[in-house]
């Protein structure tokens, strides 16, 4: 099975770009699902339904989100009739709709989807992610109902990130983090057979600080006083991600291609 995942959409220019080149992505490297993280694809904060809308007719099998799962208030309602969006598996007890999901291929193939907030750097105090993740994991065993798992940790640390990769290591097809917007550049088969990125970086303008706009960041970070809200950049974007080929009798990952497509970035492709 090819997999295709792709890091936080971020604004207009991440929607724009996921609408406009995805569909021809997906035919031309023969990807069997995928994957994106809309957590900010609503000014930067949040996914509304109309946006989630877009990014499913793009081509999206799914949509998980993040810290700001539920930033756009219409989302508490929307996700309990959307189940192929994935909100994090350790979010607050009372939240609606569901932290995993096991979706089918279009050849009838299962795949599982877990998401997960990290704790390091967060500024809430989320339920412990890895015994969350042990725990979804059991219920699902890699190889059994489920040909594929990716597993997405909503993080800002490397180091917690990295330290889920080891623990899903043999029990994941792919460990994949998301949150801080820069793409880095280790993905790797683990010794386990889970394909791992600690970040997929963004959809998303990269001519920006992490996405936004320059001027409001660079003034908070040089003089420390804020004069005006953050805006999503504008400017040409980089679809940011990681495409995984796996086994569909093990379930574990036989390649693992980091992606840039378009806008600043030098291109990655399969």
């Amino acid at each position: 099975m090819r997999i295709l995942f792709l890091g936080d959409v971020m604004g207009r220019a991440g929607r724009e770009a996921v609408a406009e080149r995805l569909k021809a992505l997906r035919e031309a490297w023969r990807v069997d699902f995928c994957i994106i993280n809309g957590e900010n694809a609503s000014n930067g904060a949040g996914l509304t339904g109309d946006h989630a809308k877009l990014l499913f007719e793009a081509g999206a099998d799914c949509v998980t989100l993040g810290d700001h799962a539920f930033d756009q208030k219409d989302m508490l309602q929307y996700i309990e009739g959307e189940s192929r969006i994935v909100r994090p598996l350790n979010y607050a007890k009372g939240a609606p709709g569901r932290g995993h999901r096991l979706f089918t291929d279009g050849r009838g193939r299962k795949v599982l989807v877990v998401q997960v907030l990290g704790q390091v750097f967060m500024k809430r105090p989320f339920d412990d992610p890895f015994s969350a993740m042990e725990t979804a994991l059991k219920a699902h065993p890699l190889g059994g109902q489920a040909q594929a798992i990716v597993v997405v940790l909503h993080c800002a640390a490397t180091s917690e990130k990295m330290a889920m990769g080891h623990v899903c290591d043999g029990k994941a097809s792919l460990v994949v983090g998301t949150h801080t917007h820069v793409p880095t550049a280790d993905a790797q088969i683990l010794p386990g057979g889970t394909a791992y990125l600690t970040d997929a970086g963004m959809c998303g303008d990269y001519d920006s600080v992490i996405g936004m706009e320059k001027a409001e960041p660079l003034r908070r970070f040089i003089t420390g006083m804020p004069k005006g809200r953050f805006q999503p950049a504008g400017g040409p974007a980089t679809l940011s991600g990681v495409l995984v080929e796996t086994d569909d009798r093990t379930g574990r990952a036989s390649a693992v291609h980091m992606i840039r497509d378009g806008g600043r970035l030098q291109p990655a492709t399969p």
